[in-house]
């Protein structure tokens, strides 16, 4: 029964092996469970408490819209998702798709498996100048396309440039010239903060008890092939092959 089921906290990469112990997926919830209690095989991945729908010090009206919105190449890799912990990443995706309604938070796609378009997590940053401290202030539930715009960079680099410099303008009601000036601006910002090291402020996760795993150092990152190109003077190539 239903109400016998106790939920799980089991990451991606374990999700095989909890199947194997007796884990079942729920599609509506998008979690993994128990189907009856006292499965000790299973009691590794025992659910935490959720996580707050809004983090402390989180500001949700930060960076409303869409935009190219690029991270400095001395933070390249830093992510949020490779700074949580698996089973705290598990919690955190939840919270951050739960909360949109399982939505795109600035074009209101759902998630459409067919067409491989996904719901995923964004990171809005606020920049310390002086102290040279990049600080998360927002996550942000992004679909495929409107974080390939993001990552306008990463798009280049995949050969998706076209697709994204579309979507920005579909979503925007931006001309092509105005589009194009925005990612211009977009990679003239990356240029300048990309001359410096910045530290991570995580703090809105970690108030929120979120477990974190220690980022790449910033000498390591430097190692890192990049995932920024700067972008051609004119309009994408309409005729680029893009997958």
């Amino acid at each position: 029964m239903a109400a016998e089921r106790v939920w799980l906290d089991v990451p991606f990469s374990e999700k095989d092996e909890a199947k194997r112990h007796g884990a079942r997926w729920d599609p509506s919830a998008r979690r993994w469970y128990a189907p009856r209690p006292g499965m000790e095989e299973l009691g590794r991945w025992a659910a935490a408490p959720d996580v707050p729908d809004l983090l402390p010090g989180e500001d949700r009206t930060l960076g409303s819209g869409l935009f190219v919105d690029l991270v400095p190449s001395t933070c390249w890799f830093t992510n949020v998702r490779s700074c949580v912990a698996d089973r705290d990443w598990e919690r955190l995706r939840r919270m951050i798709t739960g909360r949109a309604g399982r939505r795109c938070e600035v074009c209101g796609a759902a998630e459409d498996r067919g067409t491989g378009r996904w719901l995923e997590a964004h990171e809005r940053w606020v920049f310390d100048d002086a102290r040279r401290v990049q600080t998360l202030r927002r996550l942000i539930c992004l679909c495929t396309d409107c974080h390939t715009v993001t990552h306008f960079g990463y798009a280049q680099v995949r050969g998706l440039e076209a697709r994204a410099f579309a979507h920005l303008r579909a979503v925007t009601g931006m001309t092509e010239a105005q589009a194009r000036r925005h990612v211009e601006a977009a990679f003239e910002l990356w240029e300048r903060r990309s001359r410096f090291t910045w530290s991570l402020d995580l703090g809105i996760l970690t108030r929120a008890g979120v477990t974190l795993a220690p980022p790449p150092g910033a000498e390591d990152r430097a190692r890192v092939p990049g995932e920024v190109l700067r972008p051609a003077g004119g309009p994408p190539d309409r005729g680029r092959r893009t997958r």
